[in-house]
C-alpha cells in the first residue's frame, strides 16, 4: 500500500470532478471504468489518503496547516520571516477575513479529501465478487468512511458550521449546498467513525499508515469529549461515551525516547495511533519529501523562522520546578525547545554537536532565544539537507490517555483519572506524580499536561475553546485583535460563497 500511496493516486485526481462532462472516449479510463480490480480500489484509496498531506509537496507543505492551526494558539509566536507573508500575519493578529488565502486552501483541500473518499465508498461498494475480494471490499470501504469522518472533524474544528457532503458529485447542480446544523454534523462523523472501527488491528510493514480500528475509536473518543462540552444537557452522556471509545484504544504504549517521535527516526512507533507518512523516495515521479525542517527551525539554526515558542509556554514547562528525575525541568522542555541553559551548554553538544551559546551569540555574545526543536532531523547533516521526511504523528497514545483521564475526572472518578496523567509525566517528562487529588487538581493537570505535551501537534486552540477558556488565554497572550465571537471559528472562505448558490 506504501507504493500505492507515493505512485497512484495521481490516478484518479484527472476525473475526479468530470463526471458531468458530456463526451466520452472508450479508450480513456473514466470512474465508470475505473474500478475494475483491487488495485483499483486501492489507488482510489490512495486518493483519499493523498489529502492528508494538503497536495502540497516541498516548502509549501507547513504553509497550510501550521498557519491555520497553530498561528492563533497562545503558546506559538509568528517568527521574523512569518512576519514577509500578509495572509499568516492576519491569522496570527486575527485579522484575516474570509478571503484569506490560507484559510481557503484549507477548506477545499479537506473537501477533496472528502470527494476521493466518497468516490471509493460509492464505487468500491458496487464492485463485484469477481472484481474484489468482499473482505478486502469492506476494509476499503471503511478506511473510507474513517478518512470521510476525519476529513469533515478537521472542517468542525475550525468552523462552526460546515457543508456536509455525503455523496459523490457527478452532475452541476449538487455542488450547491447548505450548511448543516452543528448537532447534524457530529452525528455524520460520529456515524462515519463508528463503521471504521470495524478496520484492522494492524497492518503488516508495507500497509502502516493506514487507519486502524484504535485510530476510529481514538478519534470517535475525541469528538465525543468535544461535544460533551458543547451540549451540557447531554455532557455525561458523551463523556461516558468517550470513555467507553477510549477504552477500546489497545495494543499501544507510551514511547519514552519522546523525540524521537519527531524527529523522522522512530516513524510509527508503539505510540503512535494515525501518522502522516513521508518519504524521501522520488522512484515513478513520486515527491513525499518536504522542506519541513526548514520551516520549523529558526534562522541561527539554517531555518527559515517561521515559527517560535512564547514565554507563556516556556514558563509553563518551568511551573513545577527543576524536579524530573534527571534533575532538570519536565523532560519534555528540552525534547521540545532548544534555549539558553546548562542542559545545552554543558560542553557534550547536545544542540547538533556544539553547546547552544555557540549557535545563539552575536560577536561572540550569547544571547537566549528558545526555538523548537520538535520536527527538526535529529542530526547536522540532517538539519543542512534541503529535504526531510519526517512523519506528522496526527494521534498518539499520550492524547488518548490525557483525554481519557479529562472525561473521567469529570464524570466524576477523579482516582481514575490520575494514574493515567501520571503515566504521561513519568515516561515522557521524568517527572514525579501529580500533587493534588481533587477534581479542580485534575482539571489544572491535564490543562498543564496538554500544554507542554502537543505544542506544534496543534490541539490547543480546540482545548481552550472546549475548557472555554479563549478569551481569557488570549488576554493573557497580549493578542489584542482577539474577538471571542468573530474569531473562535474561521469564517466560510468566499471561495466557496462565491461557487456556492446557497450561500
Amino acid at each position: 500500500m506504501r507504493k500505492i500511496f507515493y505512485t497512484l493516486f495521481i490516478t484518479l485526481l484527472f476525473f475526479a470532478c468530470d463526471d458531468y462532462l458530456t463526451l466520452d472516449s472508450p479508450d480513456q479510463l473514466t470512474s465508470a471504468n475505473f474500478w475494475r480490480n483491487l488495485q483499483d480500489a486501492e489507488a482510489g484509496l490512495a486518493a483519499a489518503y493523498s489529502q492528508l498531506e494538503y497536495s502540497i509537496d516541498t516548502w509549501e507543505f507547513a504553509e497550510v496547516k501550521w498557519p491555520v492551526e497553530a498561528y492563533r494558539e497562545d503558546i506559538i509566536g509568528i517568527g521574523k520571516d512569518a512576519m514577509n507573508y500578509p495572509n499568516w500575519v492576519e491569522l496570527y493578529h486575527f485579522t484575516y477575513t474570509n478571503g484569506n488565502s490560507q484559510i481557503s486552501a484549507y477548506w477545499s483541500n479537506n473537501y477533496r479529501g472528502i470527494s476521493f473518499s466518497n468516490q471509493v465508498i460509492e464505487k468500491v461498494s458496487q464492485m463485484s465478487d469477481e472484481k474484489i475480494d468482499p473482505k478486502m471490499r469492506k476494509q476499503i470501504v471503511n478506511e473510507a468512511y474513517f478518512l470521510r469522518g476525519y476529513y469533515h472533524l478537521k472542517l468542525l474544528l475550525n468552523w462552526n458550521e460546515i457543508i456536509i457532503r455525503d455523496k459523490y458529485i457527478t452532475e452541476q447542480k449538487d455542488l450547491s449546498k447548505a450548511v448543516s446544523s452543528r448537532d447534524e454534523a457530529w452525528d455524520f462523523i460520529i456515524n462515519d467513525f463508528k463503521k471504521a472501527t470495524d478496520l484492522p488491528v494492524s497492518y503488516d510493514p508495507e500497509n502502516i499508515g493506514r487507519a486502524t480500528s484504535g485510530a476510529a475509536y481514538s478519534y470517535l473518543g475525541f469528538v465525543y469529549l468535544t461535544r460533551a462540552y458543547e451540549e451540557p444537557d447531554k455532557k455525561q452522556e458523551f463523556l461516558e461515551l468517550a470513555v467507553n471509545a477510549f477504552q477500546e484504544v489497545k495494543g499501544y504504549e507510551l514511547e519514552k525516547d519522546f523525540l524521537s517521535m519527531f524527529t523522522g527516526d522512530n516513524k510509527n512507533c508503539k505510540e503512535s495511533i494515525f501518522e502522516l507518512q513521508f518519504s524521501m523516495s522520488t522512484a515513478n515521479g513520486a515527491n513525499y519529501r518536504t522542506q519541513l525542517h526548514k520551516w520549523m527551525a529558526a534562522e541561527e539554526l539554517g531555518g527559515w523562522d517561521e515559527i517560535l515558542p512564547t514565554n507563556i509556554l516556556m514558563e509553563e514547562y518551568k511551573k513545577e520546578g527543576q524536579i524530573a528525575s534527571t534533575g532538570f525541568y519536565d523532560s519534555r522542555l528540552y525534547q521540545t525547545i532548544f534555549f539558553r541553559c546548562d542542559y545545552f551548554n554543558d560542553g557534550r553538544g547536545k544542540v547538533y554537536g556544539y553547546d547552544y551559546d555557540d549557535w545563539f551569540s552575536i560577536d561572540g555574545v550569547p544571547y537566549d532565544r528558545p526555538v523548537f526543536r520538535k520536527f527538526l532531523p535529529s542530526t547536522l547533516d540532517g538539519l543542512n539537507q534541503n529535504y526531510c521526511a519526517i512523519n506528522i504523528p496526527l494521534m498518539r497514545y499520550a492524547n488518548v490517555l490525557l483525554m481519557q483521564a479529562e472525561a473521567l475526572n469529570e464524570l466524576g472518578k477523579t482516582g481514575e483519572a490520575i494514574p493515567l496523567i501520571n503515566e504521561v509525566r513519568r515516561v515522557h517528562g521524568d517527572m514525579p506524580p501529580m500533587e493534588g487529588s481533587t477534581k479542580e487538581k485534575v482539571r489544572e493537570q491535564i490543562e498543564h499536561e496538554r500544554m507542554i505535551e502537543f505544542p506544534l501537534e496543534n490541539f490547543r486552540w480546540y482545548d481552550l475553546r472546549r475548557w472555554n477558556k479563549l478569551s481569557e488565554a488570549m488576554g493573557k497572550a497580549g493578542r489584542e485583535g482577539f474577538n471571542i465571537e468573530k474569531n473562535s471559528f474561521y469564517p466560510i472562505p468566499l471561495t466557496e460563497i462565491n461557487a456556492n448558490d446557497k450561500f
